[in-house]
């Protein structure tokens, strides 16, 4: 989803709980990144992996300046052989320490497994914010939760679009990040206000 979809999405969603909620969920997860300053970590579950919000935090992070919006994706069937920004396995969330972020997104209830070691994350004092279920043991070790349970009106992708959009338009862009923006907006008005391809 692009800036041009994501800004008629909150037109859309102008007056309801989603945009105050997926606003405030993205200050939180900025708010720890960037203050903590020690590390993004991005896990799913073993059937639902984040990817998808993992490259759009990436490319947030580097549109408005604020590399700490950059994620570490911790997978759960990572391989030596992977490429290195797929490589990492859960063993890194045992290293976890007081400062680091983790950014639990669930569209279920996660397994013990999972739960156990963001057990330890906690305890180790680093912040867990979850997205998903909104429901469960998770919620009740997260610091800060974002709610999408199944049926609601959003889907659980669509929230991600809007939480990571959300991330880097609150963070205060460095002069290179808002040269970025506006090389981006530029080429945006430009492809909107171009005439249409000449017909075969």
């Amino acid at each position: 989803m692009d800036a041009v979809r994501v800004a008629l999405l909150r037109e859309v969603l102008a007056g309801t709980e989603w945009l105050g909620a997926t606003q405030r969920f993205a200050g939180a997860l900025r708010s720890s990144a960037v203050s903590h300053g020690g590390g993004l970590l991005l896990v799913g579950t073993p059937g639902y992996e984040p990817w998808h919000l993992a490259a759009h935090l990436v490319d947030e992070a580097a549109w408005s300046g604020t590399p700490e919006l950059a994620p570490t994706l911790v997978r759960h069937d990572a391989r030596a052989s992977d490429p290195a920004h797929l490589a990492v396995g859960l063993g890194r969330l045992a290293a976890t320490r007081r400062g680091e972020t983790l950014l639990v997104v669930s569209p279920d209830e996660p397994g013990e497994p999972l739960l156990e070691r963001v057990h330890d994350v906690r305890r180790a004092g680093a912040t867990v914010l979850a997205l998903g279920a909104g429901e469960g043991e998770l919620t009740a070790m997260a610091h800060e939760t974002l709610a999408v349970p199944e049926g609601a009106e959003l889907d659980l992708d669509t929230v991600q679009h809007l939480v990571s959009a959300a991330a880097g338009e609150n963070a205060v862009p460095s002069p290179r990040g808002r040269r970025r923006l506006r090389d981006r907006l530029a080429r945006l008005a430009e492809s909107l206000t171009a005439p249409p391809p000449a017909r075969w």
